[in-house]
């Protein structure tokens, strides 16, 4: 393939309840929607950077600007004889990754497309695996009774899992009151990101009676070193999400001991080629991986049970269903969780949804057509560089 045009819609969709984790409280989910044409064929994708760098370094615009001046004039005018060429060709930029897997990932669905498969084939997913178990993130809440209120209303609808958002001041106490709750069968995990620090150990031993699934990302989020200190001291698993940013962060925290468990988030590590090794390193090592969300519509949402497809994605994700968060979701019709706490993964060509012409417009705040005329490469200037697009 040979890109034409891509177009870029910043979305903004109000969520049907405040998300509140130790990042701070949404209300509304931005992100960009990535489309690629070519061949009178369109991928779709979702960038899931956010407004400010609070889960990662990469914000709405930064992604911007690193499309424009670094990542998109390394790919528009060469010819794509394959989706795995295409984290090759934007290599060379450092970081990144949210920015160069939205649009790797709008060429997985070209191509999958193109040769009228569903993504999950040309990934190496198991056929037998189109029921995707799925779990749902619980907000921090503002009483234990609340938590356990709000958890009882998912295990109800059939969701398999329940990851509950933690903070210190807000953990003990809430997951206590939840496992007396829902009793000791019940899926429980609880998600951190990063507020703790090791000084913490003799709180986060309190987690352990609880016997949760897993604790996730509970130190840094550069940090494996502390990380297996703690998996060592803690007899509740450590899951890494936000240190795991690539294949070799993978195969470093597993060599050192540093969890039991992976959160594989797509845009996290820079795409499907770089999810899948990291998916790959996981299974060769016996240590389990499963699907983290970013709040997704239902674009960013299917290339996820896409991938969930694949083999050692043992564990139910965060794929909830698009009521989950939404009123009405950028896709019509949304997903819906199946009465055995299942998502089904579309079985269409490339990820079998697209987005709807009038929730798109309805929800669009920006939109702009970027046409290929020839090869630029910018030199990190913002604003009066010539450019092609």
């Amino acid at each position: 393939m040979r890109i034409d045009a891509v177009d870029l819609d910043f979305v903004q969709i109000p969520l049907k309840a405040p998300f509140e984790t130790s990042f701070g409280i949404e209300t509304v989910k931005s992100a960009w929607l990535v489309t690629v044409t070519s061949e009178g064929l369109r991928g779709y994708a979702e960038c899931v950077a956010d407004v400010q760098p609070l889960y990662s370094e990469e914000t709405h615009a930064s992604v911007y600007f690193a499309w424009k001046n670094a990542l998109l004039p390394r790919v528009l005018a060469q010819d794509i004889a394959s989706p795995e060429v295409v984290i090759q060709l934007m290599d060379p930029v450092r970081g990144n990754r949210m920015a160069k897997a939205a649009v790797e990932m709008a060429i997985w669905d070209w191509f999958a497309k193109s040769q009228g498969k569903p993504l999950w084939e040309l990934l190496g997913g198991d056929p037998s695996r189109m029921r995707i178990p799925v779990g749902v993130s619980i907000g921090i809440q503002p009483s234990p009774s609340a938590l356990v209120e709000v958890a009882e209303q998912y295990l109800a609808q059939g969701y398999r899992r329940l990851k509950v958002k933690i903070k210190p001041g807000s953990d003990i106490g809430p997951l206590t009151a939840l496992r007396r709750a829902v009793g000791p069968q019940a899926a429980i995990m609880a998600d951190a990101n990063s507020a703790y620090r090791l000084s913490d150990i003799d709180r986060l031993r309190e987690l352990d009676p609880l016997d949760l699934m897993m604790l996730e990302q509970p130190l840094a989020e550069d940090d494996l070193v502390d990380h297996r200190v703690l998996a060592q001291a803690l007899r509740t698993p450590i899951c890494l999400d936000e240190a795991i940013r690539s294949d070799d962060d993978a195969r470093k925290a597993i060599e050192l001991g540093s969890c039991r468990i992976i959160n594989v988030k797509v845009g996290r590590v820079g795409g499907h080629a770089r999810a899948r090794r990291v998916h790959d390193i996981a299974a060769a090592a016996g240590v389990p991986v499963w699907c983290g969300g970013m709040l997704e519509t239902g674009i960013g949402r299917a290339h996820n049970l896409h991938m969930s497809t694949l083999l050692d994605f043992r564990l139910p994700g965060d794929t909830s269903a698009s009521d989950r968060y939404f009123e009405q979701d950028i896709i019509d019709p949304p997903f819906r969780l199946n009465p055995d706490g299942t998502l089904t993964v579309p079985s269409g060509p490339g990820i079998g949804v697209e987005p709807d012409g009038d929730r798109l417009q309805r929800f669009s705040s920006h939109h702009e057509t970027w046409h290929v005329q020839k090869q630029w490469q910018g030199g990190g200037v913002p604003y009066g560089s010539p450019t092609s697009f």
